[in-house]
This record gives structure tokens, C-alpha cells and sequence, in this order.
């Protein structure tokens, strides 16, 4: 009995200290500790470790991989850039065993002792990899936004279910405490009936015109714009401000925006909007970036709830300014009875209270997840559904297509969540981005 009033005295003590770290409320803390203790029961073997490959060696990737080999080992890598596929088989060589080197992925899927994917290529080329990461039945945590068009997302949701592997988008905000607490209060009416959640994302790269180049010979550049249209080569087109090209992403609406409007779909708990409407308050620069940098988009849920996305700026690509609330970049929820602001680095409220008081045991709880890579290779073994599977990815994108949407119309749109398309004034304008063409060879058809 004495040891284990010793046991919990030192577990509290340790709720305690965490709490003054991460300014979580000690109730949840120690709900999460709790959790976090039945988890480590549960640990694999050693020797359980599945085969892993990195498709797409860029820095968000490779982080990926490094992540990944917690887990599993790291035995191929894949990028149709020579020189970044050798950096990224450097850093991921364990005890001079360094992983085989792909310029093709397919060969990659074609290898029995690959058992999951990590997909970290760029936007434009997320559908193919994790559609033949499915066919070759190996499963995958892809890189967010889960797709480039809303099409493509409900083609990948198909092909998943069918195949029956396991897909964690890597939207790793929803294994947050911090964002999940905000989450759980909005949706058991913490701050009252919901009215609206405001969205800050980083403004997008504004910059231009730019001059074409010779292609690097380590770039098969052909490869790399895959199913986009062919152009010239042009260095800020490629690796990490492809972000900032609709051939290729949709800008922070899609980059950030897919984090934090995540957020905001997850407390919301309703499949999509039914209005959508922007502002753009930027012009690209003709010949340069051609996604919208600074920019308003709002939306209008069936019961009139209202999710307002505004962009902040400064000088670096991801910046972020102090906005006219005094915050951050990040997600304000405001209620009938009070507001809650979360970001990645604070969680706060109108009243302390609202956060310090614990919800009741009745109260709606959601999935819990302690770590976005973990939460996937947890569920690689036990084959039941991660935090954010195919079907939740493809949502949570689709709110940012949306507004990307809207903004490329320039119109006030209406969308139809249950048939997945737009209705109304402007449907044929605005349908037409819902898919695109993909250029051969780079079609459906590449990956079997």
C-alpha cells in the first residue's frame, strides 16, 4: 500500500511539472500521462520493426524518415533528384548501413521488404505515390495536403478501402494535447454554442518575374513535374517554393492551411462548408509565384457557424506576424460564452476557468493520439484506423480547396459536401477545378 501512495505521489508531481511546462490544465495532463503509461504496455518488440521507404527526400521528408526509424528501418530512399537522395541516404544510415537509392519509385513498390511508405514528395505528386502505395498494399504516411485536387482525394479514399492499408496524413497538429483540448472544450460547448473560428495562416511568397535556367544534372525535371503541364525549367519552381504554384500546390491555403483549418474541421465536427467566399487583397506578380499570397476567405457552415481564414506576413517564407488580436498565427474560437485561442505554442481563454475545469465524464472525447508517427506505426500492427485517416485527410483538404477555389473564380461559391461538388452560381466555372487533367505518362495509368 505504502508504494503505491509513493507511486501516485511521484506521478502527480510529475503531472504538475508538465503542466507548468506546456500550460495544459493539471486535470488534462494527467488524463494524457495516464494514457501515455497504458501505451508503454503495450510497446512492440524490438525485432517488430517493418521495412520503411522515403519517397521524395526534401527536408519535410527526410525529417519524416528520421521520425519514421523510431520505428522501423529505413532500407530505400527515392527522389528523382540525384544529390538530394544521396543527402537524404546519408542521414539515415544507421551503424554504416546506409539505404538503397531510387530515382523511380515504382521499383521502390515493387520491393517485398517494404512494408510503409513515407510520402513526402511535393503536393502535385502525393495522389500517384500513395495510389500505387495502395495497389502494391504497403502502407503509407503521406505528407499534407493529402491531395492536389478534391478528386483526387475521393479516388484515393476508394482506392484505400479497397486495399485495406493503413494511411496517416500528416496533419501532426491532431496528436497535439494542446489542440485537441482546444477541440474537445469547443465541441462540449465549453465557451457556449459555437459562432465562428477564426484561422490566421502565414501570408504565401510574393515575388517575380523569374528567368528560366539550365536544368541541374542531378534533376530529372521531367520526372519531377510528373503529372503537371511541361514548362521550362525555372529554379523557384522546384523543391521548396513549389508551394507557391497552383500546377503544383495551393500556397499557405493548402500548406498551413492545412494544419490549422484541420483544427477548425475537427472542432467544427460537420463534413464541409456550404459557403465560400474570398477576398484577395494581392495581385501575383505576372511571370512570378501565381498562388495568392495575402488573402481572405470565408465560410459558411449549414448551421450558420462561420469560419473566417485571414493571412499574416513578415519577411520569411513561414513568418509569423503578430496579428491585429495580438496572436500568432493560429485558431481563435469564439462562443456564446466566451473564446479560446490555440496555436503550437500557447493555449488560452477568455476565462482561465474554462480550461482549468474538467470536463465531465460524460462528456464527447476525441481520439487521442501522443504522437502523429507513432499513432501510425501503433496502427500498422493492430490495422485499426489512425488519428487522421484517408477519409479525415481528404475532408480536411477539401476545406482548402475550397477556398483556393474561391479565390481562383473570384466568386462566392456553394458547395454540395454529400455529392462533392459545387451547385448553383458559378458551379461550372468553379467544377472545373474539382479535378485536372494528368499529362501522360504521368496519368492513373503510371501506377498500375
Amino acid at each position: 500500500m505504502k508504494s503505491f501512495h509513493v507511486s501516485r505521489r511521484s506521478f502527480l508531481k510529475r503531472c504538475s511539472v508538465v503542466a507548468a511546462l506546456t500550460g495544459l490544465p493539471g486535470w488534462f495532463v494527467e488524463r494524457q500521462l495516464a494514457a501515455a503509461e497504458e501505451t508503454k504496455k503495450r510497446r512492440p518488440s524490438p525485432n517488430d520493426r517493418p521495412g520503411v521507404a522515403l519517397i521524395g527526400c526534401g527536408g519535410q521528408g527526410t525529417g519524416g524518415a528520421r521520425n519514421a526509424a523510431s520505428w522501423g528501418e529505413v532500407i530505400a530512399v527515392c527522389d528523382v533528384d540525384q544529390k538530394q537522395a544521396a543527402a537524404a541516404a546519408a542521414k539515415l544510415t544507421v551503424d554504416g548501413k546506409a539505404p538503397a537509392i531510387y530515382g523511380d519509385f515504382r521499383q521502390v513498390l515493387a520491393r517485398d521488404d517494404v512494408h510503409v511508405l513515407v510520402n513526402g514528395t511535393p503536393d502535385h505528386w502525393h495522389t500517384l505515390v500513395n495510389l500505387g502505395a495502395a495497389r502494391a498494399k504497403k502502407d503509407v504516411y503521406a505528407e499534407k495536403p493529402l491531395t492536389l485536387t478534391i478528386d483526387e482525394g475521393r479516388r484515393l479514399v476508394q482506392a484505400v478501402g479497397r486495399s485495406g492499408i493503413v494511411l496517416q496524413t500528416g496533419t501532426q497538429q491532431r496528436s497535439s494535447p494542446r489542440f485537441r483540448l482546444a477541440c474537445e472544450l469547443v465541441r462540449n460547448q465549453r465557451i457556449g454554442r459555437l459562432l465562428e473560428a477564426k484561422v490566421w495562416l502565414p501570408a504565401g511568397l510574393r515575388a517575380g518575374p523569374f528567368k528560366t535556367a539550365a536544368v541541374p544534372a542531378n534533376l530529372n525535371w521531367d520526372y519531377w513535374q510528373g503529372p503537371a503541364p511541361s514548362v521550362d525549367y525555372v529554379p523557384e519552381r522546384c523543391h521548396r517554393t513549389f508551394r507557391f504554384w497552383y500546377d503544383y500546390s495551393g500556397g499557405t491555403m493548402t500548406d498551413w492551411g492545412a494544419h490549422h483549418n484541420d483544427i477548425a474541421y475537427w472542432a467544427i465536427g460537420l463534413l464541409a462548408p456550404r459557403e465560400v467566399a474570398s477576398h484577395v487583397l494581392t495581385q501575383p506578380i505576372p511571370g512570378g509565384y501565381n498562388t495568392f499570397g495575402d488573402y481572405e476567405v470565408n465560410y459558411t457552415y449549414e448551421n450558420g457557424i462561420k469560419l473566417n481564414i485571414y493571412t499574416t506576413r513578415d519577411d520569411s517564407i513561414y513568418g509569423v506576424k503578430v496579428n491585429a488580436d495580438g496572436q500568432r498565427n493560429g485558431i481563435r474560437f469564439e462562443g456564446t460564452e466566451g473564446w479560446i485561442w490555440v496555436n503550437r505554442d500557447q493555449i488560452k481563454a477568455s476565462d482561465p476557468e474554462l480550461l482549468k475545469t474538467p470536463l465531465p465524464e460524460n462528456a464527447v472525447r476525441l481520439y487521442e493520439s501522443k504522437n502523429h508517427m507513432e499513432n501510425f506505426f501503433d496502427c500498422v500492427r493492430s490495422r485499426k484506423a489512425p488519428i487522421c485517416d484517408v477519409a479525415t485527410g481528404h475532408r480536411s483538404a477539401t476545406m482548402c480547396h475550397l477556398g483556393a477555389i474561391s479565390m481562383r473564380t473570384g466568386h462566392a461559391l456553394t458547395w454540395d459536401a454529400t455529392q462533392e461538388q459545387f451547385v448553383g452560381e458559378f458551379a461550372r466555372e468553379a467544377n472545373a477545378y474539382v479535378a485536372r487533367e494528368l499529362r501522360a505518362p504521368y496519368d492513373y495509368s503510371f501506377v498500375g
